[in-house]
């Protein structure tokens, strides 16, 4: 298995802001998750909201793309995301969690790296991917 090293939990993400509040949309596909999770979280009831993101801009790709690039799987509907908060509380299956891991292995290092070269510490900067990455469980505050 490859190394999984995400840098957030849900429910730090979640508090945060990510996805403009609008990941889960319903309560339905919540009450698989710690109620905890969600205490503090930034969540939208009426669909996305850019200023509830932590960056205040909107970052990522629509439903659409996910399914058309094959980006969903019928174990997660709603994409990674979904299979993260899974993985974070034990849901194993392998041929899965390979195919998600590789995806957040590749997208972080590529996003972090430019933001360490170009502008270090200066979060005003750089905001689409500072939110990218902390929509994929890594520290945007590089």
């Amino acid at each position: 298995m490859l190394e999984f090293k995400p840098q957030l939990s849900p429910k730090e993400m979640l508090e945060l802001g990510v996805f403009g509040g609008w990941y889960f949309k319903t309560e339905d596909n919540m009450k698989e998750f710690p109620a905890e999770w969600f205490k503090n979280a930034k969540l939208s009831k009426d669909g996305f909201n850019v200023n509830l993101n932590k960056f205040g801009v909107a970052s990522g790709q629509s439903m659409e793309i996910w399914i058309s690039k094959g980006w969903i799987t019928s174990d997660d509907p709603l994409g990674w995301f979904q299979w993260y908060c899974r993985y974070h509380m034990g849901r194993r299956i392998p041929d899965v969690d390979l195919f998600q891991i590789k995806r957040h292995n590749n997208f972080g290092p590529r996003h972090a790296g430019a933001i360490r070269k170009h502008c270090p510490g200066q979060y005003h900067k750089r905001t689409k991917q500072r939110q990218a990455l902390l929509q994929w469980a890594y520290d945007p505050f590089i």
